[in-house]
């Protein structure tokens, strides 16, 4: 493989994994470039002293939301295939967590142990699950939005039922009124996958290491000094933009910005994104 085929093979790997460039560059070169093995490597290293069964790969699922009362709570839980996903117990077992989930404001600590309705704890219950089903099931991750400095509006990609579905984005907005506008930027955060409302939400380390792969390709290129400098600053200034949204390009009308969207649409008050969350399933994983 050449340089430029292992920094990109490291940037994929990065993307699917959320690992350091420098173990995420080991294992790319440990596995001839091999994507998947490379993925494997890096999830031994972490799981060495796990179960058989839940040292496996859990990348399918749902996302769930519930709501009452303008406030808002999303859950992410994770089986090994989508046939599982499909499964009347679990999904039966997602729905009880998710209202769970509500209850306790996405404390995934007090959603384990909260009581189901058999009187047996989630946790308990998880367990006979996966007994049951044969599949590794976790319950990865939650979110919570109350009705304090803003609305809240939702929206649900490939779903499944009310609810449930494989995309949920959450949008908390204030001075907006208009829940027409406010359904759909949260329909755009769903399709453009932001990493902050603005540029001063980005990490430090994210834009970093963006910015270390960026000047490592212009060095394997060829470009040097003030070139490599000017290129370089042009590119991470797009990565900034791409993945800011204020500045993503609104997916309705291509000639505009999510920035104008909000200026076109303001009353007497600017209207102001407070927060917003993504969950797909099996990102990162």
């Amino acid at each position: 493989m050449t340089n430029k085929d292992i920094l990109n093979n490291v940037k994929k790997l990065r993307e699917l994994t959320g690992v350091g460039f420098k173990d995420c560059k080991i294992a790319i070169e440990e596995n001839g470039g091999d994507i998947q093995k490379s993925v494997e490597f890096l999830r031994k290293k972490g799981i060495a002293k796990a179960s058989k069964k839940m040292g496996r790969n859990a990348s399918e699922g749902l996302a769930l939301v519930h709501t009452h009362d303008d406030e808002v709570a999303v859950i992410e839980i994770n089986s090994e295939t989508d046939f599982v996903a499909k499964n009347k117990d679990f999904l039966n077992f997602c729905k009880e967590v998710s209202q769970i989930n509500f209850k306790v404001h996405g404390d995934i600590e007090k959603i384990k142990s909260f009581k189901m309705e058999n009187g047996k704890s989630v946790d308990d219950n998880l367990i006979s699950l996966i007994s049951k089903i044969g599949e590794k099931i976790t319950i990865r991750r939650s979110k919570y939005f109350d009705k304090i400095g803003g609305k809240n509006y939702f929206y649900i990609h490939s779903s499944v039922e009310k609810n449930v579905g494989k995309i949920v984005s959450i949008v908390k907005i204030l001075n907006n009124e208009n829940k027409e506008l406010g359904q759909k930027i949260a329909m755009h955060i769903a399709a453009s996958s932001p990493l902050a409302i603005d540029e001063k939400g980005i990490q430090k380390d994210i834009v970093d290491k963006e910015l270390e792969i960026i000047k490592a390709e212009l060095t394997n290129s060829g470009k040097k000094g003030e070139i490599a400098d000017k290129i370089s600053k042009g590119k991470i200034n797009k990565f900034i933009s791409d993945n800011t949204l204020m500045n993503q390009i609104w997916i309705m009308d291509p000639k505009k910005k999510v920035s104008d969207i909000l200026n076109e649409n303001k009353k007497s008050d600017n209207i102001k994104i407070v927060d917003f969350i993504r969950f797909k399933v099996g990102e990162g994983v």
